[in-house]
This record gives structure tokens, C-alpha cells and sequence, in this order.
């Protein structure tokens, strides 16, 4: 039942049905579906949307809807994901890198992070490398978190690094980037602690770090 459902919410994301996904999440909810579950068949809708958007079957203009539908579904699941334990276990400088406006998998992760206990500084999109370095030196931050979904702007996370150098930083802050056009290899060429493209994984990463803290 409850793997129908969520089957329905991921297919309502993908043909933009915004009510119908909407009716559908509030109805999983009701019926004591866990939050990250609903939140995982969205955020698998938004996927196959992107590869429709690849595909030239959807234009900007869908991929665009789909964000604003992923955004409102998300502050109904915020209250539900909600942390047990509100003590901070940490606190992490977010943000989408320089040259990138996408914010979708950038507002996921927050609200995984922010229910789970962390505090989170959320600089926005656009974001040049020195004003991640210069947030967590400001806020004593534990973690940097780069998201970046075009590949042409990954690269620009290795500039985050030089600055966390030169303000003697690095071996006290530990980076993470995300996104779609994230890859393993990412983490040696661009000098990073962890790169992902799935949100659970890079939370449990976070996790597990602020664990050996």
C-alpha cells in the first residue's frame, strides 16, 4: 500500500501534477509513511524529470515547474522531518556554487540537515569560494557544503579549498560537494573530504564525521 502511494507521488512529480501530489503526500503522511520515504519519491520524480528535460521530451519551462512543486511539497515535509534530539550536533555553511542558479538538491539537503540536529548557515545560490571560507570562519562552522548540479561548475570547488588554506583552515573544516554532475573522483582532483549525488548518503556522511568529532 504504502509502496503505491509512493509510486503515485513520484509519477505526480514527473506529469507536474502539483494538487494531486500535493493530496497524495498530505495522505502519506496521515497515514504514518515515514517523512524520508515521501521525500525519496520526490526527489526520484525530480530525477526523471531532469532526464526528460535531457531527452528534449520537457522543456525549461517543466523543469522549472517541477522545482516550485519540489519547493511547496517541501515545507509541508519540514515540520514532519523534525528531529527527536533539537541539540545542534554541528554546524554547516551551505550553499550553490559560483556560476550555478540551482537550488533544489541545495534546499533537500537543508532540510535533512536541519532535522537532523544541525545548524545550518545557507548562503544561497551563486556563491564565490572566498564567502564559504569567510561564513566559517565567522561561525566557527564544522562543515562547508558545496552544491553544484552543472558540471562546468564543479571545478570552481577547488578554489573553496585554496581559500580554506590560506585562512588555516582545512584540516578543521571538512568539505562535501553534491549534485548531479558530482563523481567519486571529484574528491582527489578537487581536493575535497566527500563527493556525492545522492542527499541521504552525503547526510550520513556528515553524520558519521561530526560522530569522530
Amino acid at each position: 500500500m504504502s509502496k503505491d502511494i509512493l509510486n503515485e507521488i513520484t509519477n505526480g512529480i514527473v506529469h507536474l501534477e502539483y494538487e494531486n501530489v500535493k493530496k497524495l503526500v498530505n495522505s502519506a503522511l496521515e497515514k504514518g509513511i515515514k517523512p524520508l520515504d515521501v521525500l525519496e519519491a520526490l526527489r526520484r520524480g525530480l530525477e526523471k524529470v531532469g532526464e526528460k528535460f535531457e531527452k528534449q521530451e520537457y522543456f525549461l519551462s517543466e523543469l522549472i515547474m517541477a522545482g516550485e512543486i519540489m519547493k511547496d511539497l517541501l515545507n509541508i515535509l519540514k515540520p514532519y522531518l523534525l528531529s527527536e534530539n533539537p541539540k545542534a550536533k554541528g554546524k554547516i555553511v551551505l550553499g550553490t556554487i559560483l556560476g550555478d542558479l540551482h537550488d533544489i538538491g541545495k534546499d533537500i539537503i537543508k532540510t535533512l540537515l536541519i532535522s537532523s540536529g544541525f545548524e545550518v548557515y545557507d548562503l544561497g545560490i551563486d556563491v564565490p569560494p572566498e564567502q564559504f571560507v569567510e561564513k566559517a570562519k565567522e561561525v566557527d562552522a564544522d562543515i562547508i557544503g558545496i552544491s553544484a548540479l552543472l558540471s562546468t561548475t564543479v571545478p570552481t570547488t577547488a578554489e573553496v579549498i585554496k581559500y580554506l588554506e590560506k585562512a588555516k583552515l582545512r584540516k578543521k573544516v571538512k568539505v562535501i560537494i553534491g549534485g548531479a554532475a558530482v563523481r567519486k573522483e571529484h574528491i582527489k582532483k578537487y581536493g575535497v573530504d566527500a563527493a556525492v549525488n545522492d542527499a541521504m548518503e552525503g547526510l550520513n556522511i556528515i553524520k558519521a564525521w561530526m560522530e569522530t568529532k
